[in-house]
């Protein structure tokens, strides 16, 4: 898939920055209502001229002008290029203006309704991967983008410092309680069946807590002892990034009292 007409509402067109991180690259969305000529990009995506080509062609395509742009989140995967709207002479909202690399950012509230390109799009604050990520919710066909909070295929990131796993498990939940018929992530392919989905994400969550409780119990003490046990069977190359999920974990157990973490060690409670 390069570039993709998902509904009557929105295409989607995929970055060449495949990684393990990004699967198979960034899903930057263009939405609009049929025959309106306008469009709502989210997630403009990594600064490639060959992606910009394709987001301004997929327009070309759909006979349409991109009239306002909107970013999940700050992380540069998502939102580098959002200096394109400058060049577009297009408003760019975000829930954290300041984080995004971008002249002029209008800020995105929770509950706000962006009505553009013929649609209205709600934004629903869901932080945990990151304390500014928002997902979007289309009126009219009930899908919701998900940007990193859920993913087509695998598990998301919660990377500490920002990242915070008690935020990130009560997102989930209120992802949960939207009733979405459909979800389309960040990365990966269109969730269709969003209930599993989010209660499996919840339960590998758990399982987690699980297993560095009894990482702890063994005698584990440092974040990095605990990735080595817990995250036995995963390429090393993505350890750092697995001890910065294991930290967002232990500070959520911090806070319930199921853990102490002292000058860098982790003891159990």
């Amino acid at each position: 898939m390069g570039t993709l007409r998902l509904d009557e509402l929105t295409t989607v067109v995929r970055a060449p920055n495949p990684s393990p991180m990004t699967l198979e690259g960034t899903n930057t969305y263009l939405l609009g209502a049929p025959g309106c000529g306008e469009l709502l990009v989210v997630d403009p995506g990594p600064d490639l001229l060959e992606h910009r080509r394709a987001v301004e062609g997929a327009a070309a395509d759909r006979d349409a002008a991109i009239v306002a742009a909107v970013v999940t989140h700050h992380h540069a995967d998502h939102a580098e290029a959002a200096a394109w709207t400058e060049d577009w002479g297009v408003p760019l909202l975000a829930f954290t203006p300041a984080l995004v690399p971008a002249a002029e950012v209008a800020p995105l509230r929770d509950g706000d309704v962006v009505r553009r390109a013929g649609i209205a799009v709600e934004a629903v604050h869901t932080p945990g991967h990151s304390s500014d990520h928002v997902c979007l919710r289309v009126a009219g066909t009930g899908a919701v983008l998900t940007g990193d909070h859920v993913l087509g295929r695998g598990t998301s990131m919660v990377a500490h410092p920002d990242g915070d796993m008690a935020d990130y498990c009560a997102s989930l939940r209120r992802l949960a309680g939207l009733g979405a018929p459909i979800l389309y992530p960040g990365h990966g392919p269109v969730v269709d069946d969003p209930s599993s989905v989010v209660t499996a994400y919840l339960e590998h969550r758990e399982e987690r807590e699980r297993q560095i409780l009894a990482g702890l119990a063994a005698g584990d003490r440092t974040p990095a002892g605990l990735v080595a046990r817990v995250y036995a069977d995963v390429d090393p190359a993505l350890h750092p990034a697995a001890e910065r999920s294991v930290r967002a974990h232990l500070d959520k157990l911090a806070a319930e009292g199921l853990v102490e973490i002292r000058a860098g060690e982790v003891l159990p409670r």
